[in-house]
């Protein structure tokens, strides 16, 4: 004959003796583990106001953690040398500009504190930073004279859209 269900009854067939508390515990606990395994957090807005750029390396590191959350990646003001490494490491149906966004373009840069404080242009540099450009990008800059060590500028309108969507209006 089947022996209804019990909390104290299961508990005595595994070998536990007490109350249900234990069972309840154990089970709440399993609960919100498989809760916590099964989500994953939602993606989220990264937004750019203000930034000059800096380290190559650095942004590439950052925008592949970007990348590989899910992150969107709103321009929203200034966003200029490494800084637009954005525009080939996040796919560009995940970014978009505001009215606000501006975008700098130069040469690549060694580092002044290996040659003396004297600012001095990377070839090589300027190369690695073009290959990660999408080609609506690479477009601009040919059609603006190419990378130079002066920085070259695009704000919001048609050029900057050609390159980059604009964002919806929620977004500003």
């Amino acid at each position: 004959m089947p022996v209804p269900f019990t909390c104290a009854g299961t508990l005595a067939f595994w070998g536990f003796l007490g109350d249900c508390r234990g069972m309840r515990r154990l089970a709440l606990g399993l609960s919100l583990l498989l809760v916590l395994l099964g989500s994953s957090p939602a993606p989220a807005d990264y937004r750019i106001t203000r930034d000059h750029g800096g380290w190559v390396d650095e942004y590439k590191a950052r925008y592949a953690v970007i990348r590989d959350r899910g992150d969107r990646v709103i321009i929203d003001g200034i966003c200029n040398s490494a800084c637009t490494l954005v525009l080939g490491i996040v796919p560009l149906n995940r970014v978009c500009v505001t009215p606000r966004a501006s975008l700098g373009f130069h040469m690549a840069y060694y580092d002044q504190a290996t040659t003396l404080g004297v600012k001095v242009t990377s070839y090589s540099g300027t190369v690695d930073l073009m290959s990660y450009y999408p080609d609506s990008v690479k477009d601009w800059i040919a059609r603006n004279g190419g990378l130079t060590p002066q920085m070259k500028k695009v704000k919001n309108g048609p050029a900057l859209w050609a390159m980059i969507d604009p964002c919806p209006e929620e977004f500003f």
